[in-house]
């Protein structure tokens, strides 16, 4: 599913259930030491997505590794982000050559807590929610920049080694063309010769899923 918002130049790789039999890699396996048979599922299904994502980028498959605040350490040469939810899986990565960076993510649509939307967004930003709703109701709103945010979040960091928190960018969606606008209310990296002032994603509501992903080229 997530395929369907991100350019085809990226390999994505998903599922909605996890896959019997699937194993990790040695390396990773010290990593699942003390994780319940729940997170160790889910962790080995998208794992194996992002190996299933290599190989039709024709590198060949290789553990994945967290950094120093829990980013996903992937081959040379390639980039690319990871996500799971209660039932769903993904992995997108592509030649870094190509793009900057990616970032994607999956939520469950529901109801987001109101004391998380207070928590993730400007006073602006929740008056813009309501304006959705009105257009859109069907759509949960504060869910959906939830995951853009943490999709926001994916893309920035890998291009500034830098924590970004969740008031750091202004949302902004189009409702009808399934995009995104977020821009940054601190300083952004220097990309392609230019500071980076904002991020463009794109958005779906499909299966009971939020999806949201970014992906930034270069020469954009």
């Amino acid at each position: 599913m997530i395929q369907q918002i991100l350019p085809s130049a990226i390999a994505c790789a998903d599922a909605t259930a996890d896959l019997p039999g699937a194993r990790v890699l040695p390396e990773e396996e010290a990593l699942l030491a003390q994780c319940v048979e729940h997170r160790r599922r889910e962790f080995t299904t998208t794992r194996n997505c992002a190996r299933t994502a290599m190989s039709a980028l024709g590198v060949e498959p290789a553990a994945v590794l967290p950094g120093a605040k829990g980013e996903p350490r992937w081959p040379a040469g390639v980039t690319g982000s990871m996500t799971h939810c209660d039932g769903y899986r993904a992995a997108a990565l592509t030649r870094s050559a190509d793009f900057h960076s990616v970032g994607i993510d999956a939520e469950l649509h529901a109801p987001l807590e109101e004391r998380l939307v207070r928590h993730i967004s400007a006073p602006s930003e929740r008056e813009h929610l309501r304006e959705l709703a009105r257009i859109r109701p069907e759509v949960h709103w504060p869910t959906l920049m939830f995951s853009a945010k943490e999709t926001v979040y994916k893309t920035w960091y890998p291009l500034t080694g830098r924590w970004l928190g969740f008031r750091d960018a202004r949302l902004t969606f189009d409702p009808l063309a399934g995009t995104y606008r977020a821009r940054l209310m601190v300083p952004g990296p220097v990309v392609d010769g230019a500071r980076l002032g904002w991020f463009t994603g794109h958005w779906a509501v499909r299966d009971g899923l939020v999806l949201t992903a970014i992906a930034l080229r270069r020469g954009r």
